[in-house]
């Protein structure tokens, strides 16, 4: 990639896409200030905007302080458990807005996500004039978003560490407080409730 120092820059990060990404292909989840690196290499950063989606039972303050100290703005939305069971939360709509509102203070928008859904985002933001890249695991990329961008930079094990959960001392008699809350739990499923595993 040729590296223009003069170019402005702003980063999007779609979290949950990039973290079933993370740990489909390489058991790990995504390191975001190797991620940080590799998208700015010396130009000028205006924003770095990561967006999560949470589950409402897990604290991830944790998580969000390491966003934060590595230099990411956090959005976050409450994960939508329906009536039937079903889960629904992401962030697409939002991090499109966001991408049209802020383009015009900016050369670069820097796309960290696979999903094809943004792949006419990506052109209509060329089509203004504004320097598109994709940054995403190869083998869950859309191709229609690698075609459309101008600038596509597979990540490799090197932007991921391994998922690794604390050992905890043996438990106390669960209170009726906590058989609910492991009740609450359960009712989502392991995919939906792993976004709470980011903190060791």
């Amino acid at each position: 990639m040729k590296v223009i120092e003069a170019q402005r820059v702003d980063i999007f990060v779609d979290v949950q896409n990039m973290y079933y990404a993370a740990r489909d292909i390489f058991g790990g989840r995504l390191k975001f200030p190797e991620l940080l690196d590799t998208i700015v290499k010396g130009r000028q950063l205006v924003r770095a905007i990561a967006y999560v989606v949470e589950n409402n039972i897990t604290d991830q303050s944790g998580f969000f302080t390491v966003l934060q100290a590595s230099g990411f703005e956090v959005k976050s939305k409450s994960l939508r458990v329906r009536p039937d069971g079903t889960s629904k939360g992401d962030w697409d709509m939002g991090i499109a807005l966001d991408a049209l509102a802020l383009s015009d203070k900016v050369d670069v928008v820097a796309l960290v996500s696979g999903d094809g859904d943004f792949t006419e985002l990506v052109y209509f933001l060329r089509s203004r004039g504004v320097r598109v890249e994709i940054f995403a695991f190869t083998g869950t990329t859309a191709e229609s978003l690698v075609r459309a961008a101008e600038q596509y930079t597979p990540l490799g094990e090197e932007h991921v560490m391994p998922i690794t959960r604390n050992r905890r001392p043996p438990a106390a008699p669960e209170s009726a407080e906590r058989r609910r809350t492991t009740s609450a739990k359960s009712a989502l499923s392991e995919d939906e409730f792993a976004l709470g595993i980011f903190e060791d």
